[in-house]
């Protein structure tokens, strides 16, 4: 393929590889999509706004679905990279948590227009609905990996637990955003961790659970017995 073919015009003649085209169109689109809704948005309208004719922006994406399924996938992308290097900063858990909450606040914040693609998006294409979902399922993975390793408990109470983490991380986020902001971020990082921790921290590692269930098992026939005298001596 020609350089001539990886580049394309702008307005005023501006000349960009297809890469950087690329981009600037998703930016553009994301901007109209979140203003306008999916629904009343047009390509003529995206075109203008990111300062190309409507044929160039065609070349890159046959259709306006194509169009939101890509805006949608490159602020997905960014979200789940930026819990997965979160989660990698540190060791320590109560640290981890820190940061994944922390990660889903500057996301939201930072990224408005991403976040109401994602999360509070009008448009209900299975292949949209597959990106958004996708993007909580891909948190979930990152947590549900650190905690079946660190717990060692099983697969399902593992997930659950990361769920819960991504889900409570992603709420709180979420309804401080649309609230405007009533308390500073920090703050609210913060409470949403003492709630995720408080839980977190209680819940049994699976060495505990299988010293406790080898305790009571070897305690079982003493114990058995002791209720055998006690009931004896009541008859």
């Amino acid at each position: 393929m020609s350089t001539a073919a990886n580049v394309s015009s702008g307005r005023n003649g501006t000349r960009l590889p297809r890469s950087a085209r690329r981009l600037q169109l998703l930016e553009a689109a994301s901007e109209i999509f979140v203003e306008r809704g999916y629904h009343s948005a047009g390509m003529d309208e995206i075109a203008i706004h990111a300062g190309v004719s409507k044929p160039v922006l065609y070349q890159h994406f046959p259709s306006k679905l194509d169009l939101y399924i890509a805006v949608v996938d490159s602020h997905a992308e960014k979200l789940v990279v930026d819990v997965n290097n979160a989660l990698l900063t540190t060791t320590d858990n109560h640290q981890r948590v820190q940061a994944a909450v922390q990660a889903f606040f500057d996301f939201i914040d930072s990224d408005n227009s991403g976040y109401r693609l994602i999360f509070a998006s009008d448009v209900m294409d299975p292949a949209v609905i597959r990106r958004t979902e996708g993007a909580t399922e891909a948190c979930v993975d990152a947590v549900y990996g650190l905690v079946m390793h660190d717990s060692g408990l099983d697969p399902y109470r593992s997930r659950m637990l990361a769920a819960g983490l991504v889900g409570a991380s992603q709420v709180n986020a979420r309804y401080w955003l649309e609230a405007r902001r009533p308390i500073d971020k920090q703050t609210a990082v913060d409470t949403t961790v003492a709630l995720l921790w408080g839980g977190l921290s209680h819940v049994p590692r699976q060495v505990e659970i299988d010293a406790a269930a080898s305790a009571d098992a070897a305690a079982g026939p003493d114990l058995k017995s002791t209720a055998d005298n006690m009931e004896q001596s009541a008859g």
